[in-house]
C-alpha cells in the first residue's frame, strides 16, 4: 500500500459513514489504520478484548470499543517527512464568543482558587470548549497533525454515531507490554522558545510532586504491583509548550489491567486532587460536556510480533518470533471534534491556590495553538 492509498481507504470509510481509527505512535515511522465493517456502535466489555479504545472523561459512562476481529486492519510505513500537505484549506477563521468565554473562565478560575482556600481541594484542571469556523477537512488535518507532532500520539477517529476526533496529545495513561507497565505524571505549562533556557519555579515544581505521589500511591494500593520505579523529574516539550514529566514504571499481574486504568483515570493532569472531589467540582461548574477530551484512546491487547535474540544459542527456537500482547493507552488532550463548518477545540488548565485566572485564560490560548495551527 501506498502513502495515497492509504489516505484514499479513510476517505472511502468516511464517505461510506463506517466506523474507523487511523493514528500513529509517538516517534515512530508506522502508519496504522483500522477500518470497521459495520456501523454498530459497541462498547468496553471488559479488559481482555482486543481492539481500540475511546473513552469519556466521565468515567461513569461506557467506553466505546472497536473490534480487531471485526475490521480490516493495514500497515505502513512511511516518515513524517513523506507526507504531502495541501496549501491551507481556509482564509478566514473567527472565533465564537470569545470576550464572553474569556469572563466565563475567569469566573470559573476565579471560584475554583476559592474552593480549593476553603475545602480540602488541593487542585483542579478547568478546560473550556473553542468553536472555530472552519472548512472540514478531516483527512488533511490528519496529515498536517502528523508531520507537525512527530513526538506525539496522533489519531484520526470516526464513528458515524459519535462524531470525528483528531489529536495530536503528549500524555500516556498507560502501556503494557506483557507483564510490564509505564504511566507518566505530567504537570506544569510555559511556552516554548528555542533562544531560551527552560527554568522551572517552586510552584509547578511542587504540583509536579504532588500529582507524582498520587500516581504512586494509587498503583501501590493495586495487588500485584511490583518493582515501582521513579525516573528524575524531565522537561518534556509537546508543540508549542513543555511540561514537567515523570516515568513511572512496575510489574503487574495481566488481570489487574482494569484496576490500573481505573486508579489512574481521569488523571491528576485532567481532573484534579482528590480526584472525586475535584471531578464533582468540574461536573458541576464547566457547564458544558467534556465528552471524550481528557478520556482515553489507544491499543487494547494488541498481539505484536517480536524476533527473538538471533545470539541465542537454541538457533532452531530463534527462528521463530515471540507474540507480545501490548496495551497502548494515551490521554485525549490536544484534541479537536470536527462537525460541518465548525472544529470544536478542547482545551484547560491546572488550577491551585496561587492561579491566576487572567493568565490561566492565556495559558488555554496558547495551548489552542497545537490543533488552531493545523486548520
Amino acid at each position: 500500500m501506498t502513502l495515497p492509498e492509504y489516505f484514499q481507504q479513510l476517505e472511502k470509510q468516511l464517505e461510506a459513514q463506517l466506523p474507523f481509527v487511523a493514528y500513529r505512535h509517538p516517534n515512530s515511522d508506522e502508519f496504522q489504520c483500522q477500518l470497521q465493517q459495520k456501523a454498530t456502535l459497541e462498547y468496553l466489555e471488559n479488559f481482555q478484548q482486543e481492539g481500540f479504545v475511546f473513552a469519556p472523561f466521565d468515567n461513569q459512562k461506557r467506553t466505546i470499543f472497536f473490534n480487531r476481529k471485526d475490521a480490516v486492519f493495514s500497515k505502513l510505513k512511511c516518515t513524517a517527512e513523506d507526507l504531502v500537505i495541501e496549501e491551507e484549506t481556509n482564509t478566514t477563521k473567527e472565533f465564537e464568543n470569545s470576550l464572553q468565554q474569556k469572563a466565563f473562565h475567569e469566573n470559573i478560575v476565579a471560584k475554583g482558587i476559592e474552593t480549593i482556600e476553603n475545602s480540602a481541594l488541593e487542585k483542579v484542571v478547568l478546560s473550556r470548549k473553542q468553536v472555530l469556523v472552519v472548512k472540514t477537512a478531516p483527512i488533511e488535518y490528519f496529515k498536517r497533525l502528523l508531520k507537525t507532532y512527530p513526538a506525539a500520539f496522533v489519531y484520526c477517529w470516526y464513528h458515524p454515531q459519535v462524531g470525528l476526533w483528531l489529536a495530536a496529545t503528549p500524555e500516556t495513561l498507560v502501556k503494557t507490554q506483557n507483564n510490564r507497565f509505564k504511566t507518566m505524571a505530567l504537570a506544569g505549562t510555559q511556552v516554548f522558545k528555542e533562544t531560551a533556557e527552560i527554568a522551572w519555579g517552586e510552584k509547578e515544581k511542587e504540583e509536579q510532586a504532588i500529582v507524582t505521589r498520587t500516581i504512586e500511591n494509587a498503583l501501590k494500593s493495586i495487588k500485584g504491583i511490583e518493582n515501582l520505579q521513579i525516573s528524575e523529574v524531565q522537561t518534556h516539550r509537546a508543540g508549542n509548550v513543555v511540561h514537567l514529566k515523570t516515568d513511572i514504571t512496575g510489574v503487574f499481574q495481566k488481570d489487574s489491567l482494569e484496576e490500573i486504568v481505573t486508579n489512574l483515570h481521569p488523571t491528576p493532569a485532567v481532573c484534579g486532587l482528590p480526584k472525586e472531589m475535584a471531578k464533582t467540582f468540574i461536573l458541576k461548574e464547566e457547564h458544558y460536556d467534556r465528552a471524550f477530551y481528557s478520556g482515553y484512546v489507544g491499543e487494547l491487547n494488541i498481539q505484536v510480533e517480536k524476533p527473538r535474540n538471533p545470539r541465542k544459542r537454541n538457533v532452531e527456537n530463534s527462528a521463530f518470533n515471540l507474540i507480545e500482547r501490548q496495551s497502548n493507552l494515551y490521554v485525549n488532550l490536544r484534541c479537536m471534534q470536527l462537525l460541518e463548518n465548525k472544529a470544536l477545540l478542547y482545551i484547560g488548565g491546572g488550577i491551585t491556590k496561587d492561579s491566576n485566572p487572567t493568565a490561566e485564560w492565556e495559558e488555554t490560548l496558547r495551548k489552542a495553538e497545537t490543533m488552531q495551527n493545523v486548520l
